[in-house]
């Protein structure tokens, strides 16, 4: 296992699907968001402190998604996520939904660190990109 992607598990319930059984689109967005707040929450950074306390949030600038193959009712699924890049305002994560080895989505987003008081982006302050140097390489 790569120890630089990070593994999170997903139950789909009954309230993430289509009257089919079939996970509903935007149910993926869930998936993959609680995968990278629990990310973050592993390199020790809470959304909640980040907001409260510095005045600062991660937020999705853009993602691109791809369904390859349907998440069903009652399935146990694991997110992985994998930091891809860092740059002076940006995290790039590729992220996939698995069924034992199907990718049944992937998707690409990107992240800015954005000043709340100001609502544009921010440089992720050094001590955040320090506790990702052990998942990536950055540049400045």
């Amino acid at each position: 296992m790569d120890s630089k992607i990070f593994r999170f598990p997903v139950r789909v319930y009954y309230e993430d699907t289509d009257a089919g059984g079939v996970v509903y689109h935007a149910r993926y967005l869930h998936f993959f968001e609680r995968a990278r707040t629990e990310y973050l929450r592993k390199q020790n950074f809470s959304q909640q402190v980040l907001m409260q306390e510095q005045q600062h949030a991660f937020v999705v600038k853009s993602m691109a998604i791809d369904y390859c193959v349907p998440a069903k009712l009652d399935d146990y699924l694991i997110v992985e996520t994998e930091l891809t890049a860092i740059k002076g305002a940006t995290l790039l994560f590729e992220q996939r939904l698995m069924r034992e080895a199907i990718i049944l989505s992937k998707a690409t987003v990107k992240v800015a660190y954005v000043d709340l008081g100001k609502m544009k982006p921010a440089a992720i302050p050094r001590e955040i990109k320090s506790a990702f140097s052990n998942d990536i390489t950055f540049s400045e």
